[in-house]
């Protein structure tokens, strides 16, 4: 079986993250797994990069030339929406000709269009959708909060000025997406339970078959290391315990960082603790914090990133929307008792008092209750093991590997009921 996963990023994003493991994952159980993207970072041979063209770069500018229009030359919401409208025709490469699943991840920010999509459905090849956000659920957003226009159709957008109307950017594009997927069907699987049942209520996916299937990890990579070494490898003081929030962008509103700061304030009586933040902008928010802080920035060598862990007490993400976060599963890997909100798929994720705490949803004092917990409290070890034999028992290559061959198989079956 070969298999072409299509992301906008190889490296770049949680999505990303998570289509290069599944791709390893695929490979090492006997599936020959491609990976295309608009954004080649690596000499992979298993990754391919859209031939260069100055359209990639046009393809991004005119989506958000569009949408910068639409929301009145405000920059407020600009990265926050997406509506598909340019992106690469793929169906003419050769890897896309000779793959017999077609399995889209990431496709936003041009690199697939909604017309581009409907021409992989046209083409007849099954195709399986992995839904990092709940985008394909909806008209434009990839966050919903407390909006639940999805369920019915979306309009009066809360990302448009004035909250759009009955006949705004979010309702034509929706319109869009119910053609689109009048082409064909898709199989689509959501990273969390939670996502699935969120996709299963949408009104735009009615009659899709929709299915969850965790991300993987490499347990080979993500393990249990010295903490001690690990922090005289990062130039962390050996002799404090450590809070870690780790994050693409820590300035990211939806991050939750000043849930983080408000909870730091209510142990600023532990004495010798510090927070380790690491992403881009962390020095921004060292200020901020009631705790001594040390930003590392933004991280991309792999073994790093596992000595930020090995480094840490315990591992907090104050999120108030997450589908089913890499950095929880990986902290957790590295048997790091974790912190979060009842939200999105972080549950799944954190089994409460057993290898970590989850917290009510937007509720800094519980915030510093289960972190408070962890570090004067509980039975740390315990939690340690717990967190590593969750993330070997659920989230190891094959282990997801072998759920995606069903998913796949399950595809091509239908595909070939539908012919």
């Amino acid at each position: 079986m070969r298999v072409l996963i299509v992301n906008t990023s190889e490296r770049t994003g949680g999505a990303a993250v998570a289509a290069n493991r599944l791709m390893k994952a695929l490979n090492n159980n006997g599936v020959k797994a491609k990976m295309l993207v608009r954004d080649k970072e690596s000499d992979a041979l298993t990754v391919v990069g859209l031939p260069k063209s100055g359209r990639l770069r046009w393809h991004f500018l005119w989506e958000r030339f569009v949408i910068f229009c639409r929301l009145r030359f405000s920059r407020v919401h600009l990265f926050d929406i997406d509506i598909a409208n340019a992106g690469s025709d793929i169906t003419r490469l050769r890897e896309f000709q000779e793959a017999d699943i077609i399995h889209l991840h990431w496709i936003n920010q041009g690199m697939l269009s909604l017309n581009g999509i409907r021409k992989i459905l046209n083409s007849g090849k099954p195709v399986v959708w992995t839904m990092h956000d709940i985008w394909p659920a909806t008209a434009i957003c990839h966050v919903t909060l407390s909006c639940r226009n999805y369920i019915t159709q979306c309009s009066n957008c809360r990302l448009l000025p004035g909250g759009g109307s009955d006949n705004d950017l979010s309702v034509r594009i929706w319109q869009k997406k119910l053609r689109m997927l009048q082409e064909g069907s898709i199989y689509f699987v959501a990273c969390s339970r939670w996502l699935e049942s969120e996709a299963k209520k949408s009104a735009l996916l009615k009659g899709q078959k929709i299915t969850s299937v965790p991300n993987p990890i490499d347990t080979h990579i993500y393990y249990r290391g010295n903490k001690q070494e690990a922090r005289q490898r990062l130039g962390l003081p050996l002799d404090r315990k450590l809070i870690l929030f780790a994050s693409q962008r820590v300035t990211n509103e939806y991050k939750g960082m000043s849930y983080l700061v408000d909870a730091c304030r209510l142990l600023a009586d532990i004495p010798q603790l510090g927070v380790v933040i690491l992403g881009g902008h962390a020095e921004d928010v060292v200020e901020q914090m009631p705790l001594e802080a040390y930003p590392l920035g933004y991280v991309n060598d792999e073994q790093r990133i596992v000595d930020v862990y090995n480094a840490a007490d315990v591992f907090v993400l104050p999120s108030l929307s997450e589908n089913l976060p890499n950095t929880i599963m990986e902290a957790m890997a590295c048997g790091v008792p974790c912190v979060g909100f009842r939200v999105g798929g972080i549950p799944e994720e954190i089994d409460h008092r057993k290898n970590g705490y989850v917290a009510e949803y937007r509720q800094a004092d519980d915030l510093a209750k289960g972190l408070r917990w962890i570090l004067t409290e509980a039975d740390y070890e315990t939690l340690c093991e717990n967190a590593v034999h969750k993330v070997g028992q659920n989230y190891s290559q094959q282990s997801v590997a072998m759920k995606y061959l069903d998913v796949y198989d399950q595809a091509l079956a239908f595909k070939n009921y539908r012919l």
